[in-house]
């Protein structure tokens, strides 16, 4: 099985596929641009990606691409749309760059209390400006709201809680016995969220529903002189409002994403945000650290070996929830040829089989052949197959009703 990592990649887990005989193509600094070309002429089983992009044009410039892996957790840069269509699964290794997210975050966040930048900068110019940088406000017994309680919000809440914090968080999936466990202020909304809050950190992944939470009614909301803290994905806050908000409340904002930032690990690059004051960036690499990435690629050769071994993928991103509209399960004689004829009657009346499993009883003799399908099959077809000799019994459920 071919494997191309088109991005960097830690050495251990190039080893490791090697010594599992896959034959792995580690070209680091192929581009977005010229990974169609490098899918064509290699003809990989696996892409592995970290930042590169992973187009429509790539996907179908192959005929053996089976799996594209994130080394990461973020997969908004992969088409997955063009993936499913062209099947092809989408994974991802969600969590294990959480802690390098929430120490880059606390980093940001003392920096926006503490201005350290810009008093190493001084420093370095030759200025003692002790009387400007002593005022600060400090962060103990304040409040941080926390947007999004994934594995990073919740280390986020972990630190916080070390700091003498109060926590306020906000999530769609956050009960009141989750914040009760967490020692967190569970919010109903985000705008409450930033009503409360000395200090806001966003932890959320980039979706349509995402896109531009933080906006103008979300920097109306925040206290004069608080923090916000962006290490997601530029795509979740609307730049002009916290510029904005910024100039009219004295908002200090800390970054680690921008809109228009290089997609290569080098280049040039403008940003009307990072030239005000109050403002601190980091280059995008919150999950850059080698503990995050070591942990990364084992996580990543994890993946490409379960779905060589197993046909499994773990992570996947892009399978349908959507268990179709009727469970048809047939107990059978563990022969040849059984299910073949199952399945052409299926076929005959134009029944699409969504996902199948076949479990064989102790003995193998007889086994049960589970058949999620895309619509119920009617009286007489239930009938045809349990009138094969072959067949012990045939059952029909509603997934509807399991789903309702």
């Amino acid at each position: 099985m071919r494997v191309l990592i088109a991005d960097k990649f830690e050495q251990q887990g190039i080893n490791e596929l090697e010594s599992r005989k896959f034959e792995v193509f580690f070209e680091p600094t192929v581009g977005a641009d010229e990974l169609p070309s490098r899918v064509s002429e290699i003809d990989p089983n696996v892409v592995v990606v970290r930042s590169t992009k992973v187009t429509k044009e790539a996907i179908e410039a192959g005929e053996s691409l089976e799996l594209v892996v994130r080394a990461g957790a973020g997969y908004n840069t992969i088409d997955t749309q063009a993936a499913s269509m062209n099947g092809v699964f989408v994974s991802n290794c969600p969590g294990k760059n959480a802690l390098a997210v929430a120490e880059i975050s606390w980093g940001l966040i003392l920096c926006c209390d503490r201005r350290i930048p810009d008093q190493t900068r001084d420093l370095r110019a030759g200025t003692w400006n002790k009387k400007e940088y002593a005022r600060a406000s400090g962060i103990a017994g304040r409040t941080l709201g926390v947007i999004g309680m994934g594995r990073i919000g919740q280390a986020m809440v972990d630190r916080a809680h070390a700091f003498g914090m109060n926590i306020a968080a906000w999530s769609r999936s956050l009960q009141d016995e989750q914040a009760q466990e967490y020692g967190v202020t569970r919010c109903e909304n985000i705008i409450n969220l930033a009503k409360l809050s000395d200090v806001v950190s966003v932890h959320v992944a980039a979706t349509d529903g995402t896109r531009h939470i933080i906006n103008d009614k979300f920097i109306d909301a925040m206290r004069e002189g608080s923090i916000l803290i962006n290490t997601s994905r530029s795509s979740v806050m609307d730049e002009k409002a916290v510029l904005r908000g910024i100039r009219e409340k004295g908002i200090r904002v800390g970054l680690d994403v921008f809109e228009g930032e290089p997609g290569s690990g080098t280049g040039t690059f403008s940003n009307e945000l990072i030239n005000e004051p109050g403002v601190y960036g980091t280059h995008h690499v919150g999950a850059s650290t080698n503990q995050a990435q070591e942990a990364i690629a084992g996580e990543a050769v994890r993946i490409i070996c379960a779905h060589r071994d197993s046909g499994e993928v773990p992570n996947c991103v892009n399978q349908s929830e959507d268990r179709g509209s009727a469970l048809l399960t047939v107990r059978h004689r563990n022969k040849p040829g059984v299910l073949a004829k199952v399945f052409d009657i299926l076929s005959q009346a134009s029944l699409n089989v969504e996902e199948m499993e076949n479990l064989i009883y102790e003995g193998g003799e007889s086994a049960c052949a589970r058949i999620q399908l895309g619509a119920t099959p009617s009286l007489a077809e239930v009938e045809a197959i349990e009138s094969q000799d072959t067949v012990l019994g045939v059952s029909i459920a509603s997934l509807e009703t399991a789903k309702s």
